[in-house]
């Protein structure tokens, strides 16, 4: 029998090591705020699994969305912003351009392609919300303008997916130009009787509504999109009086008349091809 007890040596405590979750694992739905797994949701098309919210998505998912699988033709690249007005607020317009570039990899909030939606050739505009709120600049003008010009001399119908804040406010009035200067070439295109497709995804506003996005032969909005000129704040304060639920968002724009279907994502394309055939005949 010992003498004595071993006295044991209390273990050093080793602080808990927390477990990292990679960044963009997990995403949180603006519609449902559910936890969806990020990959779950891009294999739906970025539409949120269990309420159906439709996040936001860029230029090359919708063009991936939309045309046939192949290269399409890059249409008016050589299109680049100025700044004609030397404009400047927090920062210089042209540091501004620069910035945005080289973020978004492309000059200006707009890309037009050549390319096949289910088999039938059409003119495609895009436009680039993450490049300056998807605003409408000179380039933005000449590029759509150019693209029903095109769609009218080879008789093609013509799609457009708006995506915006309006008017670029830093080229003044040469932005608002835009409007008419649009309006006028697809006032063409309807005389020539050659399609044209409008499709209006969260958000656009402002003079992109007021003129091309709601002047298509029809007008296709994805569910919950924010349209309008104004904001509902802007309308609240200036009317100072409560919006009704749902307002200026797609299903109530549908139900007043304003817009012709509400596609969910995952039927746009076909939706889109059947339209055209349907308008074509």
């Amino acid at each position: 029998m010992p003498w004595f007890k071993k006295t044991k040596k209390p273990r050093p405590v080793r602080p808990r090591q927390r477990s990292v979750v990679p960044e963009g694992l997990w995403v949180r739905c603006d519609g449902c705020k559910e936890i969806i797994y990020s990959k779950e949701l891009k294999r739906n098309l970025n539409i949120c699994p269990k309420c159906g919210h439709h996040f936001r998505i860029g230029p090359e998912e919708r063009i991936q969305l939309l045309l046939d699988d192949g290269e399409p033709t890059v249409l008016f690249d050589g299109l680049r912003p100025t700044d004609p007005l030397g404009f400047k607020d927090t920062q210089a317009y042209k540091d501004r351009l620069k910035a945005y570039q080289k973020r978004s990899g492309t000059y200006d909030a707009i890309r037009v392609l050549a390319g096949t939606i289910d088999g039938l050739e059409v003119i495609l505009a895009v436009m680039d919300y993450r490049f300056m709120g998807g605003s409408m600049g000179s380039v933005v003008g000449e590029a759509i303008t150019r693209a029903a010009e095109l769609a009218t001399a080879r008789r093609l119908p013509l799609v457009v997916v708006s995506a915006s804040g309006g008017a670029r406010m830093q080229e003044g009035v040469l932005s608002l130009m835009q409007m008419a200067k649009i309006s006028a070439a697809l006032a063409r295109l309807r005389d020539a009787r050659v399609p044209y497709v409008s499709i209006l995804t969260d958000p656009t506003t402002g003079g992109v509504t007021a003129s091309f996005a709601m002047l298509g032969d029809l007008n296709i909005a994805e569910p919950g999109a924010l349209i309008g000129f104004a904001g509902p704040r802007v309308i609240e304060q200036t009317i100072r009086q409560s919006l009704p639920e749902g307002f200026q968002r797609s299903e109530f724009l549908l139900q007043k008349g304003f817009l012709d279907l509400v596609v969910p994502r995952t039927e746009l394309k076909e939706t889109v091809a059947r339209c055209l055939r349907h308008l074509a005949a």
